[in-house]
């Protein structure tokens, strides 16, 4: 039993110590006493030869291990193994390194000093032996250490037989913890041999199970009964050997050994040469040849061998958990009895190895492949190679895998290609595919399952699905092995699970390397080292962190492990922080992870963080690394694009091949996945179940003649893209292929040089004219070197023939001069040759222009046209041919005549010449043009004569009934060899994807596989072994689109529907499914099915067929939660078939399931009175709002209700009812009437209601649909003058207090200030420009709010507008001032005064202007002055009085009183009457009160002051001040107003005087004060002045 412990074993708890019994513990320690002291014995020997060994190989090391290490069955700790290998400057491993730590000998190599000598021996053996030493050193060393083996052989042998059963015992006990996978303890090593020796490759393997051993010869499994006597298989307690019995030079190959269990799978290689003595070859074989012969490589002794696979496998299909097989039969000629072939099978050109999903055999003529366990990781293109020394064939088929069914319905297919992408010691990244099948509903997310090996037991890893294709699982425990699987989940449920995966091991991927790689090359040199224990020290930064992965459920970091870390095992604590914060918290704050990865969970979307990591061992926490970049959490993969431009051909009766156009700009695509419908049905099915990388894919399985339409969409980790669209419809249908043709040749002709190197030149010829009733086969070329004049002999150029009539000939001797001659060669043999060629100069071409085309052939010769056909020059020149000029000329007229056919150059190497005259013979030639200019012409053609032959015959496109589209072409002059060759672009067409070739007598056709824009081009058809028949066609996209159509008529019918399935509600709510038909006869018949459950006539489905009309119906009474799903009326009507299905699943069916109980519960509020159209409102013009509804089933004991806020609107004139119109009308809308409104009706029927929500929003939105009435009734804004400045204004209809506008100038909303006011009067809103000057000038408006757009009336105050309304404003300006300061007598004059005479009459009134007026007095209109008698009076330039001190008869009559200034006159009358009375008792004076009235002196008899006062000036004047009037009203009444003003109305004031005596103080006191003094108002700023009175 080796001594190292595996390493899934070093970290296990059970293998310690206490897991050993104490038996096994006695016997360790005694077996160590005593190798201590039989070492003690022999230390002065061993340690000599242990120095001499130290001194023969110092500067090198070297690590050997032999026997049983007692060290390593110590149970005292060990440190983590160091690496022993020795590695020179280059990383080259140069040999082995063997620790020696200081303290006894016993300890430092756990040895006895037989055993060290042992090993000392055995190393200086193998130096010795590598270095070429004697033999006889060889076999003493040997048998010295034989006989010191010896000694110790039976002790140890007893221990080994009980530690082994000892081990063995508790393997058996504790299966499930000892399993792993199998490990080469020793490779088998290559060897060569002499031919007829025996060779015996040999191998130890470890594991748990035992593995089982498999040998392989050139990856084909070697079976030894197939072979007897010649392999032979052995193994025996772990060592596993093959032994090849007498080799011979076939078993030269590449050997494998694989071993496996359930844990997993290994190989090793070794290599066997095997090698013949001279002069021992075959004398009867052949000899070797230098050159490679057509049918394949010649092997070394000069037998050819020819393969052929019969007996192949076609396209398979298969169902997950299948079983399939896949054979075919390989026939090798000759047939070696011993000669083995190297059989190999290919998924996708990826070779396959024997594992438990594949099982390869090879019975010698039959390879049979066998995948045990289908799975869609199986699908794909499978090829199976057979390799000889002659070469190989190869057979290729596709196998496609579909999913098992679901375990629920409707839940998707299963993930596939799991695999793990990152693994360490507890940290594994598991990725995998999406599938293609979602089950009819989106794919949630993803669940990922793990499983220990070697247990049954599945873990789920994480919680909720998640639906980016990779995930990172924390968590494990190192040095265990695990396997994964993933399980996808949609609404229906969950899927079958994925493949397991490969089993990993969650360890240092360095370990994992160690263990993967070969031991180190032997050097025959060791190198001794010390290695001091290391002290604890605390690790370093980490290095290199970096984000390597960020999805929005999880972010991957990724390190590398600090330089300075001791050799003890490193731990790590992970830190985050949010960024631009540098508060850090530390994530894994339980346990350090081990591994320099971690994965972080639970990270906010959106959100940015920053990272750092520490390390950490016994010794301490170690400084953190440098902080990350700021991640924001987010899928940083976006889903691809949809790939587009689908384009499907016809390819096989069952297959389709399609193309499209990549996804644009897709990161990590996985690839595509396709999908098939049957036009019409709208079920797509998926084309393959595992992602293809190309764009170009051929979909088998389809139904021969049946009409698919396909799309395409691609995945990436992100998830997958939406379909592309739909490609053009494709019928299934095979293409046709057929037809081989069979005298000598006559000699080509018109050899020309097309290139010329130092040692080669390029020669082309021209067809013969006569090839011999058979078509050619190839040309043979001959040369010659010319010497001074003289040919010399002919050489064989080429050995093979050509095909081409263009050919290479190389081996020439450069600025030497050579001849060429070309012979054809056909079925009947090598025709004569040609003329010998013009001598030609082998010598480098350097000019800069192309070399001249060749190969020039005229097609469809017509009488005004034909078709010339070309190939490029071989000779580009200096820049690639970017063109080609054509030249004619008729073929009798001189060099001179050539002329162009193309002024621009064409790109093509066809061109179709016109304008030919007819029966005219002509020559053309071709040149190529590039960059540096044209080149060499070609060749003349023959001449051609420009007529149309009898019997010419053109290509006419067909559409049969089956809809498929074909050119169709008739020859009458064919003969037993001819045959019809079909191109496109003058290409011959030898793809049959695209076009099917039939022809039939005399008659071809090219059908269309799968007509589409790949077909677009110009198709013509040449036959053969004819004159030069021939034709062509230009299908244009036009066209091809004119014959799709028809093509579509053509096809056999599908019952044609006027209308698909469609659902609509009908009254009551019921659902009524319909669709009409175009035509459907009486024996026509539909099946009404539901998630494909038929359904038939019912008390819940009443189902109708109008078959007049094509009506097809079923109508459901209501629409339950069962309902939900597929409905589909399917329609046959003899073989014409067709079906409609309408999907109403999820929103769409909640939505119509809610708007059926909606009519449903309509239909019986209806029974009732009910609200036909609910409560809202309206504004009218005059922008009353008026609220109303519409109503319906009323009857006289129908009651309506208004209600506002829960109170009952008392009936009043604002209610009304006409017309089942209910209405409440709102006059002038305000705050107050903001409120919840209701209408109930109610009789004994029922009861229906209607609420309108007035509040908040619901008002404002009123409001502002008032505020737009308002503003729509708003007149154009104008501009009026007044004596303050400009006005504009705008009436109108109704204004609101809750109106808001706005007054702009030029664009900006004025600010208001004591110069520019705003303002409403009534209906009239204004703004006032007080003092205007021009900065005023401008365009104002008015701007309305409505809640929306608003209104604006806008008006331009510039220019003349400006000017006249300025011009207005100073015009009405100065007239109010003349106005205000005009002469005027304020009052105090009655209009008759009558006295008694002898009186003294006093009179006062008020005058007023500036300047002071002038004041003059009349009597009968003349003016008088002051005496004695008559007093006039003039004081403070204010009151002006008038006194007679006593009246007489002759002062009756009329007195007026004048007052003037310069801006005006007015007058006051009175008239004086006298009457005789009682004497004179004193004066009495007359005065006027506020309002104009006459106030009597205190002495006058009450009774006398009855006299009525009927009005004065001052009453009317006061009376002519109103309201202000509209400025537009005021403009029009101007004129009659001043009229008015100008009026003096009379009015007589009766009074009745009282006499006083005469001495008292009244009767000398004049009352000084006038009574009247109340000053007139000023006129409105819209009121003119009256005209002043002279």
């Amino acid at each position: 039993m080796s001594g190292s412990i595996p390493f899934y074993q070093k970290h296990h708890l059970h293998y310690d110590r206490g897991y050993r019994s104490k038996e096994t513990e006695a016997t360790l320690s005694q077996y160590q006493s005593s190798s201590s002291r039989y070492s003690a014995s022999r230390s002065a020997s061993a340690t000599s030869r242990s120095a001499s060994a130290t001194s023969r190989s110092r500067g090198l090391k070297l690590s050997s291990h032999s026997g049983l290490d007692e060290s390593r069955l110590s149970p005292v700790t060990k440190r983590a193994k160091p690496t022993y290998l020795a590695l020179d400057k280059e990383n080259q491993i140069i040999g082995y390194v063997v620790p020696i730590f200081r303290g006894s000998q016993e300890f430092a190599t756990g040895l006895s000093d037989t055993e060290e000598k042992r090993v000392r021996d055995t190393a200086a053996y193998m130096a010795r032996r590598d270095l070429f030493t004697s033999g006889l050193e060889m076999e003493r060393s040997e048998q010295t250490s034989r006989r010191e083996t010896m000694r110790e052989s039976a002790e140890r042998i007893s221990l080994s037989k009980r530690i082994h059963e000892h081990g063995e015992h508790f393997k058996r006990m504790n299966e499930d913890s000892l399993m792993h996978a199998p490990n080469f303890v020793i490779k088998p090593r290559s060897h060569t041999v002499w031919e007829n020796q025996c060779v015996r490759l040999h191998c130890t393997v470890s594991g748990w199970p035992d593995p089982r051993v498999v040998w392989y010869k050139n990856n084909v499994t070697i079976d030894p009964l197939a072979h007897p006597g010649k392999f032979k298989l052995q193994s025996s307690y772990n060592v596993h050997s093959l032994e090849i019995n007498r080799c011979d030079f076939d078993d030269t190959a590449q050997y494998r050994v694989s071993a496996m269990n359930s844990k997993g799978e290994l190989s090793a290689f070794a290599s066997v040469v095997v090698k013949r003595f001279k002069g021992e070859i075959d004398e009867s074989l052949p000899a070797p040849r230098r050159d490679v012969i057509e049918d394949g490589p010649v092997s070394e002794y000069g037998i050819t061998f020819k393969t052929h696979i019969v007996d192949t496998f076609g396209v398979s299909f298969g169902r997950e958990g299948e079983t399939m097989s896949l054979g075919c039969t390989v026939i090798i000629y000759p047939h070696l009895h011993r000669y083995q072939p190297e059989v190999q099978w290919y998924r996708d050109h990826v070779l396959l190895t024997e594992s438990k999903w594949s099982h390869m055999h090879w019975s010698g003529d039959r390879a049979t492949l066998t995948l045990t366990h289908l799975n869609k990781e199986d699908e794909g293109l499978y090829t199976l190679r057979v390799t000889t020394k002659s070469g190989y064939e190869t057979y290729s088929a596709y196998v496609f895998v579909r999913d098992s069914d679901a375990e629920v319905e409707g839940a998707p297919g299963a993930p596939l290609d799991v695999c793990c992408l990152d693994a360490n010691k507890d940290y594994i990244i598991v990725s995998w595919k999406q599938p293609a099948v979602d089950g009819g509903e989106s794919i949630l997310g993803y669940f990922v399952d793990r499983c220990e090996v070697g247990t049954n037991h599945w873990c789920q890893c994480n919680d909720t699905p998640i639906k980016f294709a990779r995930f990172p699982v924390t968590g494990l425990v190192e040095g265990r092995s695990y396997i994964f699987r993933v399980r996808a989940v949609n609404k229906s449920g969950m899927s079958h699970p994925s493949r397991v995966s490969e089993p990993v091991a969650a360890m240092d991927p360095a370990d994992r390397a160690r263990m993967r790689g070969t031991s180190a090359p032997w050097t025959g040199q060791i190198i001794v080292t010390e290695e001091e224990p290391a002290e604890g020290i605390v690790p370093g930064r980490p290095r290199e962190l970096q984000v390597t992965e960020a999805t929005k459920n999880y972010v991957v970091l990724s390190w590398k492990p600090p330089g300075e870390k001791g050799l003890e095992g490193v731990m790590y604590y992970v830190e985050k922080c949010v960024s631009g914060s540098d508060s850090w918290q530390r994530v894994n704050t339980e346990i350090p992870v081990r591994s320099p990865r971690f994965a972080l969970f639970d990270l906010a979307e959106g959100k940015s963080y920053n990272f750092r990591v520490r390390c950490c061992n016994s010794a301490g926490v170690g400084e953190p690394s440098d902080p990350t970049e700021a991640t924001t959490v987010g899928d940083k993969l976006d889903i691809p694009s949809a790939p587009s431009k689908v384009v499907p051909t016809r390819n096989t009766d069952t297959s389709v091949v399609v193309s499209w156009e990549a996804s644009h700009d897709a990161k990590e695509l996985v690839g595509y996945y396709i999908e098939a419908s049957l036009v019409g049905s709208n079920v797509w099915e998926p084309c393959n179940n595992k992602p293809v990388n190309a764009t170009r894919f051929i979909c088998h399985g389809l139904m021969t003649e049946e009409t698919y339409v396909l799309r395409v969409r691609a995945v990436n980790a992100a998830g997958l893209s939406q379909f592309s669209e739909e490609s053009e419809p494709v019928k299934v249908k095979a293409a046709i292929g057929g037809g081989i043709p069979h005298a000598s040749p006559t000699p080509p002709y018109g050899i020309s040089v097309l290139e010329c190197v130092r040692d080669a030149m390029v020669l082309a010829w021209k067809q013969p004219t006569f090839i011999g009733g058979a078509d050619i086969t190839g040309y043979f070329v001959d040369y010659r070197e010319v010497i001074d004049g003289v040919p010399g002999k002919w050489h064989e150029a080429n050995i093979k023939s050509v095909s081409e009539r263009a050919y290479r000939v190389t081996d020439l001797k450069e600025n030497k001069k050579y001849q060429f001659q070309v012979r054809a060669a056909n079925m009947a043999g090598v025709g004569i040759p040609s003329l010998p060629s013009d001598t030609f100069l082998c010598e480098e071409w350097t000019i800069a222009v192309p070399g001249p085309p060749y190969d020039l052939e005229i097609r469809e010769v017509r009488s005004d046209s034909l078709v010339l056909l070309w190939r490029a020059p071989v000779y580009q020149g200096r820049d690639p041919v970017n063109g080609f000029y054509i030249d004619i000329k008729e073929a009798d007229a001189p060099e001179e005549a050539w002329r162009g056919v193309n002024t621009k150059a064409t790109e093509k190497t066809f061109f179709k010449i016109k304008n030919l005259k007819e029966a005219e013979t002509y020559v053309f030639r071709v040149r190529a043009q590039n960059k540096a200019g044209v080149g060499k012409t070609s060749e003349v053609t023959d001449p051609v004569h420009a007529v149309t032959k009898p019997g010419t015959t053109e290509i006419v496109v067909d559409v049969d009934d089956d809809g498929v589209i074909s050119l169709n072409f008739e020859c009458s002059d064919l003969n037993a060899d001819s045959k019809f060759v079909w191109s496109k672009n003058y290409e011959e067409i030898t793809d049959s994807t695209r076009m099917t070739m039939e022809t039939k007598g005399n008659m071809s056709k090219a059908i269309f596989n799968t007509p589409g824009e790949e077909d677009i081009g110009i198709y013509s058809c040449f036959v053969t072994h004819t004159d030069g028949v021939s034709a062509s066609y230009t299908l244009s996209e036009e066209e091809l689109k004119k014959l799709l159509e028809i093509s579509h008529d053509h096809k056999f019918p599908i019952i044609p529907l006027k209308s698909e399935l469609a659902v609509e509600l009908m009254e009551k709510g019921r659902v009524r499914f319909w669709l009409q038909a175009e035509k459907i006869s009486a024996n026509g018949k539909v099946d009404y099915v539901f998630n494909d459950n038929l359904l038939s006539q019912g008390e819940k489905y009443k189902m109708h067929f109008d078959k007049d009309t094509g009506v097809i119906e079923m109508i459901m009474e209501c629409l339950n939660p069962e309902d939900e799903g597929t409905f589909t009326f399917q329609l046959q009507d003899g073989k014409a078939k067709n079906q409609s299905s309408l999907v109403l699943i999820g929103d769409v069916f909640k939505q119509l399931q809610k708007e059926s109980e909606f009519q449903r519960k309509e239909w019986f509020r209806k029974q009732g009175p009910h609200f036909i159209e609910y409560l809202s409102y309206e504004v009218t013009p005059e922008c009353c709002v008026v609220l109303k509804c519409k109503v319906g089933n009323m009857k006289k004991e129908t009651v309506a209700l208004w209600y506002k806020d829960g109170r009952e609107l008392k009936a009043d004139e604002h209610l009304s009812f006409a017309e089942g119109v209910l209405t409440l009308e709102i006059a002038q809308i305000s705050k107050k009437d903001a409120g919840i409104y209701e209408v109930v009706l109610k009789d004994d029927r029922g009861k229906d209601t209607s609420t309108l929500n007035l509040t908040d929003q619901g008002f404002k939105d009123l409001m502002n649909l008032v505020f737009s009435v308002i503003a729509n009734s708003s007149t154009p804004l104008k501009i009026t003058s007044t004596d303050e400045g400009i006005r504009l204004y705008t009436f109108v209809n109704y204004y609101n207090d809750l109106l808001q506008v706005t007054w702009h100038y030029k664009d900006s909303a004025i600010a208001f200030s004591d110069r520019v006011k705003s303002g409403v009067v009534g209906e009239q809103l204004w703004l006032q420009i007080t003092e205007p000057t021009e900065k005023d000038m401008g365009k104002y408006a008015i701007e309305f709010h409505d809640g929306k757009d608003g209104l604006k009336r806008t008006v331009d105050l510039s220019g003349k507008a400006f000017d006249d309304a300025f011009a207005e404003f100073q015009r009405l300006k100065a007239a109010a001032i003349a106005e205000r300061n005009r002469a005027r007598v304020a009052g105090g004059l009655p209009d008759v005064v009558t006295i008694q005479e002898g009186k003294a009459l006093n009179l006062t009134c008020n005058i007023s202007g500036d300047p002071v007026p002038e004041v003059t007095w009349l009597k009968n209109d003349r003016e008088i002055t002051s005496d004695e008698h008559i007093i006039l009076k003039f004081e403070s330039g204010k009151f002006a009085s008038f006194t007679i001190t006593a009246v007489n008869t002759s002062d009756s009559g009329k007195y007026s009183i004048l007052v003037k200034n310069k801006y005006g006159t007015e007058s006051g009358d009175f008239t004086l009457e006298i009457t005789e009375g009682t004497p004179d008792l004193g004066v009495t004076s007359y005065c006027t009160d506020a309002d104009g009235n006459v106030v009597f002196g205190p002495n006058t008899p009450k009774e006398k002051m009855k006299s009525s006062i009927t009005g004065t000036k001052t009453k009317k004047r006061k009376e002519s001040v109103t309201k202000t009037p509209p400025a537009e009203k005021m403009e029009d009444n101007k004129e009659s107003k001043n009229k008015e003003s100008g009026k003096k109305k009379e009015e007589k004031i009766t009074a009745a005087v009282s006499v006083q005596p005469k001495g008292s103080d009244s009767e000398q006191k004049v009352a000084e004060q006038p009574a009247g003094t109340a000053k007139d108002p000023e006129p409105a700023a819209e009121t003119q002045p009256e005209n002043t009175k002279k």
